[in-house]
């Protein structure tokens, strides 16, 4: 039961009222946010000392140096989130994935075996939860499953360094021993004031926030780029907090790790379990060389774009299929290119085939049909050669963080030659073009499409529903709810559709989609899956 109380308030003078207001700190003023400079007070916890002697004090702090260099493996478990800022349908609050791994670590030899079970919310039913081990060393690294071994990615490679190198249990000492340790502004951080070194790492700075009270690392911090899905940002801020310490065999241990790239929560985890110097069995680490090393081969997302699987869909429609399928329209008065996908590479390559193809002919336009950042990535290239790209009204506010972003550590083209976007916004039906390869746009607007927009080929009855559209090995919808969307969408714009194509999928006639889509809607299939689940 809830109770209200009236609570009695005294009547001021408005001089006293002045006076009280004047008087009263502000907290929007007074309240440092993380990563404030502290001005004024030197290097809090460590003024009058080298910043070498400051990290000293820091690594004392976590148990002493001997301590921290008798480190020599490690084991632990994890559990933690990811919000899939790249993978979200509908942007902030984003979805979630999560993990549970079992990991060890040769500190020594610098190898990383790491047990993983994840959960991936886009998944069809019954199909979330993905296991996979992972094998990481400086030569490279693979994946191992019941199909064999398969190279890691560079983002994998990636965190495997900071784990041999920036983990806090390698963190200080590497700090200690760099030739170019020194003071940087203190800063504030969760209200407190820190002493801030910093030094190269792996050739990119990296600062460390140490606590004025307890000297102990709250946070590291550096301005670097990614070979994960961050990648298409360029300069990525990132500062990675160290909390929930715990003494773990005289160590003073963070066991808390989040992670926060360009004002993103991006991920927490927790360790659990942690222990030093166990036994640690060569066999475990075991790898096919030669699949290690085409891990190190990779160009990650730097793609080259390919005309070998080229498809007429109609004269003058062509599409190019891979892993991100790209149309090139030519109408009476240009040309056309449908998607921008997956890095300023694959697009540059994709604008010098219609040159090729169409010598002196305008390009037109780019359509960017989804806010997926792997699939608009390229779109800074499109701008950089002065296209106009065609972006719907949602994600307007997005592709102008995507252009505006610095690439200054890896310069791209527009970074090189900045140049203004030329947006056309869809916000509802347009036309472009004319003749026999008119396009007309449709945002969907759907719960899981609504910053998606469909591509009509009116005279060809030929639509090119976004990135909504994959068939399964056994033919069945992936993620069902997408193409109900678009059927909704079809059905609402009063559309002739013969075939539909996507981003993923090459063309395929629409009454199968149609019969995919009532089976998937149909109680026989809600009553399938429920007895799978049981």
């Amino acid at each position: 039961m809830t109770y209200r109380f009236k609570r009695r308030v005294p009547c001021l003078s408005l001089s006293v009222f002045i006076a009280l207001v004047l008087a009263t700190p502000s907290m929007a003023t007074d309240t440092p946010s993380d990563g404030d400079a502290v001005s004024g007070l030197g290097h809090p916890g460590c003024d009058g000392l080298s910043a070498k002697s400051c990290v000293q004090l820091a690594i004392d702090a976590m148990g002493g140096e001997q301590r921290l260099r008798g480190i020599h493996s490690e084991s632990y478990e994890t559990i933690g989130h990811t919000v899939l800022s790249e993978q979200s349908y509908r942007q902030q609050p984003f979805i979630t994935s999560y993990e549970r791994d079992k990991v060890s670590v040769d500190l020594d030899q610098q190898r990383e075996l790491r047990d993983a079970h994840v959960t991936w919310p886009e998944s069809d039913p019954h199909g979330s939860d993905i296991d996979v081990t992972l094998v990481a060393t400086a030569q490279g690294g693979v994946y191992r499953s019941k199909q064999g071994q398969s190279p890691v990615s560079l983002a994998d490679l990636d965190d495997a360094k900071d784990v041999f190198g920036l983990g806090p249990e390698r963190l200080l000492l590497n700090a200690l021993a760099a030739r170019d340790l020194q003071y940087a502004p203190s800063k504030w951080l969760r209200s407190t004031p820190h002493a801030v070194v910093q030094f190269t790492y792996l050739g990119t700075q990296v600062s460390v926030l140490l606590n004025a009270h307890n000297h102990l690392p709250d946070a590291l911090e550096r301005t670097r780029t990614f070979n994960d899905f961050w990648y298409a940002f360029g300069d990525i801020r990132q500062r990675i907090y160290f909390d929930n310490w715990n003494v773990v065999q005289g160590v003073v241990f963070p066991t808390n790790r989040i992670d926060w790239r360009n004002g993103i929560w991006y991920s927490s985890t927790q360790i659990l379990n942690p222990a030093f110097n166990g036994a640690v069995d060569p066999a475990q680490f075991a790898m096919d060389p030669a699949v290690a090393a085409k891990s190190l081969e990779s160009k990650g997302w730097k793609r080259e774009f390919s005309d070998k699987k080229r498809v007429e869909l109609a004269p003058g429609i062509e599409l190019f299929q891979g892993s991100w399928n790209t149309t090139l329209i030519k109408q009476d008065d240009g040309v056309l290119v449908l998607e921008a996908p997956i890095s300023s590479s694959y697009v540059h390559g994709i604008l010098d085939k219609v040159r090729s193809e169409y010598p002196g002919v305008p390009i037109k336009g780019v359509l960017s049909t989804s806010d997926s950042w792997p699939h608009m990535a390229g779109v800074r290239q499109a701008v950089a050669e002065g296209v106009p790209v065609y972006i719907l009204d949602l994600n307007k506010p997005l592709l102008d963080r995507l252009v505006s972003s610095p690439h200054s550590l890896k310069p791209d083209d527009l970074q090189s030659h900045p140049k203004k976007p030329q947006w056309t916004v869809v916000a509802g039906r347009l036309e472009i073009g004319h003749g026999a390869n008119q396009v007309v746009v449709y945002p969907l607007r759907g719960a899981a499409t609504e910053r998606q927009y469909m591509v009509y080929f009116p005279k060809q009855k030929l639509l090119y529903a976004s990135d909504t559209l994959v068939l399964n090995a056994d033919n069945t919808l992936y993620d069902p709810e997408l193409m109900v969307e678009v059927s909704q969408a079809v059905t609402r714009e009063h559309l002739d559709v013969n075939s539909v194509y996507a981003m993923h999928q090459g063309p395929t006639p629409w009454a199968q989609v149609r019969q995919l889509v009532e089976q998937a809607m149909s109680p026989a299939a809600a009553h399938k899956d429920a007895s799978h689940a049981s």
